[in-house]
């Protein structure tokens, strides 16, 4: 059994997919901070520097989900769903242009779940892309 990390919404694909067509490959990172802080930040692949304690969750639509070390620390417990919603949010990440923002939805691993992903082990981190 494989347990994802992350996933998203069919109309956070959507836009992901329209997004990539103006600004070719993106990559996400979700940082810790509070306010527009905590929502999920897309960039132009190569336009975020990952750290090396940034935590590689996995790929939706071809694009890379990263999220801060510290943040790992209190939610490597949730599965993460990148999902959209109307409005703008402040901040430089692609999306806000079109009048909507990205956000994070989330729910606690099964036993199950989280069982199969202590035995893979931890997520690898530093730049995969």
């Amino acid at each position: 059994m494989s347990v994802a990390r992350v996933s998203v919404t069919p109309e956070a694909e959507a836009l992901l997919l329209k997004l990539q067509g103006i600004h070719g490959p993106l990559m996400f990172h979700q940082s810790g901070g509070c306010c527009d802080g905590s929502a999920p930040m897309c960039f132009p692949r190569g336009e975020f520097k990952v750290g090396q304690q940034d935590v590689f969750l996995g790929t939706i639509v071809d694009t890379p989900f990263y999220i801060s070390g510290p943040q790992f620390e209190y939610w490597q417990h949730t599965h993460l769903t990148v999902d959209v919603v109307k409005g703008r949010g402040s901040g430089f990440s692609v999306e806000a242009p079109e009048g909507v923002r990205f956000l994070i939805r989330s729910r606690v691993f099964e036993d199950a779940e989280y069982q199969t992903l202590q035995q893979a082990g931890p997520p690898p981190r530093g730049p995969q892309h």
